[in-house]
């Protein structure tokens, strides 16, 4: 999570004032909260979100929550001790008792698969907030 307070004066909030909050680059789902308010889910460009009615004279809380890419996730749990046995086609052996049984996984790792296709030396792909971020305070106009 990204987080970033930011004073607004009075001044600010003129008649017809906009405010924009412009991600820039995301890799990949970005949920923007001002204020603690939710102001929307963005998943594709341009990353966007007209933040207007949230903000408020003063101080506001600005915050971005970014959903990381699962190969990421992947290879992060290869760095956790191992969990399942799998072939040297590198398909699962036998699926674990508590999946089978319907229960809440055991272990440190936080995800699971039955292919075990990511080592931890594989890099990393690009995710997060890439950014520039930036407050654009733009004019509304009938033309």
């Amino acid at each position: 999570m990204y987080q970033k307070k930011i004073n607004l004066a009075a001044t600010d909030f003129t008649m017809g004032r906009k405010f924009l909050l412009d991600l820039g680059r995301v890799e990949v789902i970005a949920k923007v909260i001002v204020n603690g308010k939710e102001a929307g889910v963005y998943w594709k460009e341009p990353f966007v979100a007209d933040i207007t009615e949230f903000m408020q004279k003063g101080e506001n809380a600005l915050q971005v929550e970014v959903t990381n890419l699962w190969p990421n996730r992947l290879i992060g749990d290869e760095h956790l001790p191992v969990e399942n046995e799998y072939s040297k086609d590198r398909f699962i052996l036998k699926l674990p008792e508590w999946y089978v049984n319907n229960q809440p996984k055991p272990g440190d790792r936080k995800s699971f698969s039955v292919w075990h296709n990511l080592e931890k030396t594989d890099p990393l792909l690009e995710s997060g907030l890439l950014g520039p971020v930036k407050l654009i305070l733009g004019e509304e106009k009938e033309i």
